[in-house]
Parts: structure tokens; C-alpha cells; sequence
């Protein structure tokens, strides 16, 4: 007989709306596998945009899946049940993991459920020095401002270039984090600080208290005031925000400096940029649990903080879509399910 769990799911594309909390069969593991007990998971873009049916691409590209879904990627929780051939973790540990992606991109990694399976490939132990929600706020937003900043950590070809991302160095270097409010951009703000660059984060002036306490060491509000009118000689732009007019940043950087798009679709400035001599690059975030035990040291050491602006009951996932979506988030939005 099988199992059954509590999970929130998706039986068609829509709104936070259509976010149901309701039974769904309980994950057994298979090799190499864990199942997690979850006590909390993140909130990130790519939960919202599958929610929609990922409508802002063309229609060739949208996803056909079989449904129901459940979404969400990034978790913490207590292991609950080992599969064959896995080492390192155990029955009980508490664990932290970015769960298949971007391999389950476009069906969903089944986070938002009271037990989640995960390759153990993807999965670290909890630092001790956080709690569960810290630890779900991490993984998908730290992953990527650490693989942007500090080291990509695989081989596999690049989705948005025919080039691989290579992080520059940034000890002595000056780097500007646009969207330094949001979830990779207050954790890229902190990796830059840590690398020893000296950082200006842009954000609306909600957040200068919260990001001069994470390191910036200059800011700038752009409801004011324009980055591009106000930086300059910049080494690196690392932009967290996309969408239109990220050529802007090209008139702030040196000559042989560097702009990283976390989201690169729709810009067009790269012939300007080879006329600059700037490196415009991008990479798509990838699980790694290695990674991921890298930076809980720096989680459990306070090194390295996650900022969550809110929290919601796992039943209330329809609420937190909601929040995600009025936008100024300072830092990560936590479903909480333990």
C-alpha cells in the first residue's frame, strides 16, 4: 500500500491560486538517494515561473508536463529514509539541498511536500549554527552568486553562450551588485565582501540599512538616482535583476572588466561591449552538494547571512506566491513545514 504525505501541488498552470495543499504519495528513495523530512523550503524565480506555465516564453519552449506538480528546489530537513550506495549522510542528520536543478526545471522538484527525494549528490549537512528556514533560503540563491563569483563547478555547456563562464578574480577589485535587495543579489553583495572587492549595491533605500550591515561598502538608490549615472570605473556589474536596458551598466565598467547576467535574455549589447573590451557572461546554476558544503562553513560561521524577508505556513504556499509577486523582497521568502 502506498504512503501517503502532505504536499502542495499543481494541476494546471495559473495564479497562486492554483497552488493546492493536499495527499500525494510519499517518495521512496532509490540508489543513491535520500528521502528529507522537510522543515522549511525557499521560494525562488523559477518556483513562479513553472507555476505559470513558464508564459514569458515562446510557446515552443513552455513545458507539456503530466500533472499534478509540485514545486520548489531548495530544502531543509532531517534525512528520514536512505536508498542503497549512498555515504556521508544518515538516518536523522539534518541536511540542506538545491534539488535537481535545472534538471527538473520544467516538472517541478517536488520541495514543497513533506518529504522530499534527493540525490545525495545535491545534498549537504545543515550548518549547526542556522536554523531550518535560513538553511531553505540558501541554496539556489547562494549557489548562484557563488558560481557567478567564485567558481562554476562543472563542465556542462552553457546554455546562454558558447562559452564557459569563468569568474574573475575580485580581491582589490571594485564590483557593483544590481538588485543587492533581492535573493542572489544581498548574498552576491556578501561572496564579493568576503573576496575582498570593494562593493556597491543598488537597491531601493529600503534596504541600505540591511545591506551596509552585510558588507556594501557604498550604495546607491536607484529610485534616485541612476547606477550608471553615479558608478564608475567599475571592474565587474553582476546584474540580479534583468529585463530591459542592462546594456546601461556597459558605460560604468574599465576596459576589460566584466558584466554577469543572472538573467541575460533580452540583452543586446554585445557588440557594444567587444568594442569596450568588456566580458558579458552568464552560466545557469547547477545543484552541487560539494558546493554546498563550502558555503555552509561560511553559513555556520556568520560569514555569510541569509536575509528572510517572510514566512509562510507550507499550507499557505498560495500566500507566499502572492508576496513574491508585489516584488521589492528583501532577501528570501521560506515556506515553513516543521
Amino acid at each position: 500500500m502506498t504512503e501517503m504525505m502532505k504536499a502542495v501541488r499543481l494541476h494546471e498552470f495559473g495564479g497562486p491560486d492554483v497552488l493546492r495543499y493536499e495527499e500525494a504519495p510519499k517518495p521512496v528513495p532509490a540508489s543513491g538517494e535520500v528521502v528529507v523530512c522537510l522543515h522549511a523550503a525557499g521560494l525562488n524565480p523559477p518556483d513562479l515561473y513553472l507555476r505559470d506555465g513558464f508564459r514569458a516564453l515562446p510557446p515552443e519552449w513552455r513545458p507539456n508536463p503530466d500533472f499534478p506538480l509540485i514545486l520548489g528546489t531548495d530544502i531543509s530537513g532531517v534525512v528520514a529514509a536512505v536508498g542503497e550506495n549512498v555515504s556521508g549522510v544518515g538516518l536523522g542528520d539534518e541536511v540542506f539541498s538545491m534539488v535537481r536543478f535545472p534538471h527538473d526545471l520544467m516538472t517541478g522538484s517536488n520541495a514543497y511536500a513533506d518529504y522530499v527525494k534527493v540525490p545525495v549528490s545535491n545534498l549537504a549537512l545543515k550548518p549547526a549554527g542556522i536554523s531550518h528556514a535560513h538553511a531553505a533560503g540558501a541554496p539556489m540563491s547562494l549557489l548562484t552568486a557563488w558560481q557567478f563569483l567564485v567558481d562554476v563547478g562543472h563542465e556542462a555547456p552553457n546554455p546562454f553562450q558558447d562559452f564557459n563562464h569563468a569568474p574573475i578574480a575580485l580581491e582589490g577589485k571594485t564590483v557593483l551588485v544590481n538588485g543587492a535587495g533581492g535573493g542572489v543579489g544581498h548574498l552576491a553583495v556578501q561572496v564579493a565582501k568576503w573576496k575582498g572587492a570593494h562593493v556597491i549595491a543598488v537597491a531601493s533605500a529600503r534596504h541600505e540599512t540591511v545591506l551596509r550591515d552585510l558588507g556594501a561598502d557604498a550604495f546607491i538608490d536607484y529610485t534616485r538616482q541612476a547606477a550608471e549615472t553615479v558608478a564608475q570605473d567599475v571592474d565587474l556589474v553582476i546584474d540580479a535583476v534583468g529585463g530591459s536596458d542592462m546594456e546601461r551598466f556597459l558605460t560604468v565598467i574599465k576596459t576589460g572588466g566584466a558584466l554577469y547576467l543572472v538573467n541575460p535574455l533580452g540583452f543586446s549589447g554585445y557588440e557594444e561591449a567587444a568594442k569596450r573590451g568588456i566580458t558579458v557572461s552568464a552560466t545557469q546554476v547547477r545543484s552541487n552538494g560539494a558546493q554546498l558544503a563550502e558555503v555552509g562553513r561560511l553559513l555556520g560561521d556568520g560569514t555569510i547571512r541569509v536575509v528572510i524577508d517572510s514566512e509562510f505556513p507550507l499550507p499557505e504556499a498560495s500566500a507566499a506566491h502572492s508576496r513574491a509577486l508585489k516584488g521589492s523582497i528583501q532577501g528570501k521568502i521560506v515556506l515553513i513545514a516543521k
